[in-house]
């Protein structure tokens, strides 16, 4: 199939790399040329593990392209997947959609009948909706459909995430877009990926949900680290202790200095204001967003009384600057709030 990826950035590249290595024909679109020269001479924006390879195989096998060019590359496309940017709004926390609706608007204009428009951005739930209403807008003869299809690829091991997924989530109620969703997804359906399908409001949501949970398990295995210190025991012995629970998991039970980097802190913070925003209050998310910025400023006081409660004129070294390994993400990364203590 003939695949557009609109938006070059962490989800957008890899994704399309990862199509193009199932056999489709796909094109990388982003509005920054220097960005789509580097990608041509195989330069990475982004540190992933195995990206640049992947990438430079299929671009030499002629399966993957880049474009600045919006509109003559979705023109003849199957699928459309919207991958730009959606960072909190400044000064409520709210996802900024402006990326998402001006993408849409010059989908629209191009796209031929029949076209499956993607939102692989993580948005709120009904962005789908109004990106439908703006297509509409622009084309009200054309046929298309609006998907949701959210991403669960963790950096630093996002290839091998997109290739064995523990789920696809594709959200919608239109069956021949479903068609069309299966065949992308052919080579992981038939090696037995679940491959789950929704309504497009419910997808939009499980993305929020599944980042709120796990961050909800770093946070309480950070607070019984808190715990551990002032009882005796041994925190590392409490996560083994409890992640052999089936029922818990072993996963993100490892104590820290709190979660970050592109995702945990935006999403959750979306959740919120969507909550808000419906009168649903979710308080036990609202409890680990405040637990969680509590724990990066208690690490930095931390250090400080470890070197006497001065660090004046001392000299200071953090070993792992980025939000996880494996990655050159600084986003929200907890050592920037340790090093501001």
């Amino acid at each position: 199939m003939k695949i557009a990826m609109v938006g070059s950035g962490y989800v957008g590249l890899v994704s399309g790399a990862c199509f193009a290595d199932f056999g489709h024909d796909v094109v990388c679109i982003d509005k920054d040329q220097s960005k789509i020269d580097r990608l041509q001479a195989y330069v990475m924006p982004i540190y992933e593990p195995g990206l640049e390879n992947l990438v430079r195989s299929n671009a030499e096998a002629g399966r993957l392209t880049f474009s600045n060019d919006l509109t003559a590359s979705v023109t003849d496309c199957d699928a459309v997947f919207i991958a730009v940017g959606t960072p909190s709004r400044r000064g409520d926390g709210h996802a900024d959609l402006s990326y998402v609706y001006a993408a849409s608007k010059e989908i629209a204009e191009a796209i031929k009948p029949r076209t499956v428009v993607v939102t692989k951005s993580t948005v709120p739930v009904g962005t789908g909706d109004e990106v439908e209403r703006i297509i509409a807008e622009v084309r009200p003869d054309l046929e298309f459909a609006v998907v949701s299809n959210p991403e669960f690829l963790r950096e630093g091991a996002a290839i091998g995430d997109f290739k064995r997924p523990d789920r696809i989530v594709v959200g919608t109620e239109v069956e021949w877009a479903r068609d069309a969703m299966r065949a992308i997804y052919r080579p992981l359906f038939l090696n037995e990926s679940p491959l789950l399908f929704t309504s497009r409001r419910s997808s939009e949501l499980i993305k929020y949900a599944a980042n709120a949970f796990l961050a909800t398990k770093i946070t309480f295995i950070n607070e019984m680290a808190d715990l551990c210190e002032r009882l005796g025991a041994d925190v590392q012995d409490v996560s083994r202790g409890i992640g052999l629970d089936n029922r818990i998991g072993s996963k993100f039970l490892h104590a820290g200095p709190g979660y970050g980097g592109s995702c945990f802190p935006k999403d959750t913070l979306a959740l919120l204001k969507t909550a808000q925003d419906n009168d649903t209050p979710v308080r036990i998310v609202e409890a680990v967003v405040q637990a969680n910025d509590l724990r990066k400023r208690a690490m930095g006081r931390k250090i400080i009384n470890a070197l006497d409660g001065d660090v004046r004129g001392k000299k200071v070294a953090l070993l792992g600057l980025t939000f996880k390994p494996n990655t050159d993400d600084m986003r929200d990364a907890p050592s920037i709030a340790i090093v501001q203590t």
